[in-house]
């Protein structure tokens, strides 16, 4: 129980981004810490492009190691494999393939588990659906916060019970939480210790939008700038 305890305190939550725009992932990059891109159907629509590539220029940009999860299309479990086949074909053994958790997406992990295929499990609503998603294979769990507060419910509990659950119950699986609208609900989910958060670039920049920071940061310039002249700095004055 200790060893668990310890291991579980040595994880960081991963900072994932949600969204296809290449131009907006590099940017994100260039100054935060992201351990990879999450995608869906709808975000490469957006892109207006054929799917595979974007995707593959997102793989090149961040790196064959890094987490990239790409979703399948197809709403039977054989459909759902021969997707994910061609997904790892094109995208590397390391993608990460996303299966809709309903009875046919189980179908499919089970079996996609078996060939050693990574497996994140979307549209998660409710509790149970991330824990037999959890059994039958996947390595992410990933509720829609933000989509199951507008249905009524607390989305944000709702991942810290799926945390809970995976935790008492011995499964490997880590919640992803997806569906994000405000940089709170990223906190809140960080300071519980959940696996991950996958956010759209605005939000990642909310984290640290603040204009007391800003003012604090104007106020210090200034001041220096009194001492020494405008424009210098410790390279420099």
């Amino acid at each position: 129980r200790t060893d668990t305890v310890k291991n579980e305190e040595e994880k960081t939550m991963k900072l994932i981004i949600d969204d296809a725009n290449l131009e907006l992932i590099k940017s994100v990059y260039e100054f935060y810490p992201i351990d990879g891109v999450t995608t869906n159907p709808s975000i490469l629509a957006k892109s207006g492009r054929k799917p595979y590539e974007v995707l593959k220029e997102i793989r090149a940009f961040i790196g064959e190691e890094a987490e990239l999860h790409v979703q399948v299309v197809a709403k039977d479990a054989k459909g759902m494999v021969e997707d994910a086949h061609r997904i790892t074909e094109v995208l590397g053994s390391s993608t990460y393939v996303k299966i809709p958790s309903v009875p046919e997406g189980f179908k499919a992990m089970k079996a996609l588990k078996k060939e050693g295929i990574r497996l994140t499990a979307t549209a998660i609503y409710t509790p149970m659906q991330a824990f037999l998603a959890a059994k039958s294979g996947a390595d992410y769990a990933a509720p829609y916060i933000n989509r199951i507060d507008n249905m009524g419910y607390n989305g944000i509990q709702t991942a810290k019970d799926i945390h809970d659950i995976f935790r008492d119950n011995g499964l490997a699986c880590e919640v992803l939480a997806a569906s994000f609208k405000n940089s709170q609900q990223v906190l809140e989910l960080c300071k519980y210790g959940i696996g991950a958060s996958t956010v759209a670039p605005d939000v990642i920049e909310g984290l640290v939008k603040n204009p007391a920071i800003t003012s604090a940061i104007d106020d210090f310039i200034k001041d220096f700038e009194g001492l020494v002249g405008k424009g210098k700095t410790m390279s420099n004055c």
